[in-house]
């Protein structure tokens, strides 16, 4: 992975923690909070939302960046919520940069992005301590899938909304959006093959070794979808795919010596 433009230490876009969502359909919400409770070493809140459909994964020691989200259709996916200093802010910066907001709550929002995917901006509540890798692994990156006509437009959007460091990938369909250091949650942003209607994500994890943390995996449920050279593609027993991949658990960069063919 090469490094390519620097935007900004992240602060100045108000960003101060981050969570990756876990998006599955409601009437497997149970299966989903069970995996991946084990997969991630944490318990359940108590539920959130005027059906439970809100769930945060809390760690035994640090602060939340997972939670689990059931969804009324589709077969859900993945979403990122920025914790912000102040959300108004936010929003009216995100909206500049090409977002529209689809629904406005009470101290928080929920927004779509110029390829369509959605992401939440809610109140910084002092989060600042990102929890331990768990068995050699780590749930680490929203992997943003964009059609091919609308990524050099959504990259932009995410380079200028974050200001993060970013970076060109070990492919050149793949470009990585670096948060300063412990924030939890990084961005990889991927140009698709063929164009559909809108843009999707998935989660990653950074494994130590893919082999082992795919097995476990599987004694909990997850079935293999496809094997690459360097990360697998797995289903979770709600039905959701995610990624592993072979990155450093603790740094989330590519090991020293590996291949151009991992998903950085």
């Amino acid at each position: 992975m090469s490094t390519g433009n620097n935007t900004g230490t992240g602060t100045e876009s108000g960003i101060r923690w981050t969570y990756a969502f876990v998006d599955r359909p409601v009437g497997r919400l149970g299966a989903a909070q069970a995996f991946w409770t084990a997969v991630t070493d944490t318990r359940l809140s108590e539920t959130r939302g005027e059906q439970g459909e809100f769930v945060t994964l809390l760690p035994g020691a640090g602060d939340a960046c997972v939670k689990v989200q059931g969804v009324v259709s589709g077969d859900g996916g993945a979403h990122l919520d920025f914790a912000v200093e102040d959300v108004d802010a936010f929003v009216g910066s995100a909206s500049a940069l090409g977002a529209t907001v689809v629904g406005a709550h009470a101290g928080w929002s929920v927004l779509r992005s110029p390829a369509g995917q959605l992401f939440c901006a809610v109140p910084w509540h002092g989060e600042a301590v990102r929890p331990a890798v768990v068995d050699g692994s780590r749930l680490d990156q929203v992997s943003i899938d964009i059609p091919p006509t609308a990524y050099g437009t959504e990259v932009a959007f995410w380079e200028r909304l974050t200001a993060w460091d970013s970076l060109t990938g070990s492919l050149p369909e793949f470009h990585v959006l670096r948060p300063p250091a412990g924030l939890p949650v990084r961005v990889l942003l991927q140009r698709l093959d063929t164009d559909r209607p809108a843009a999707s994500a998935h989660l990653d994890l950074a494994c130590a070794d893919i082999g082992a943390t795919g097995a476990r995996h599987e004694e909990l449920g997850a079935t293999v979808v496809a094997r690459h050279a360097h990360w697998t593609v797995m289903r979770d027993p709600a039905g959701g795919t995610y990624c592993l991949t072979g990155r450093d658990p603790e740094t989330g960069g590519l090991p020293k010596a590996t291949s151009a063919d991992n998903p950085d």
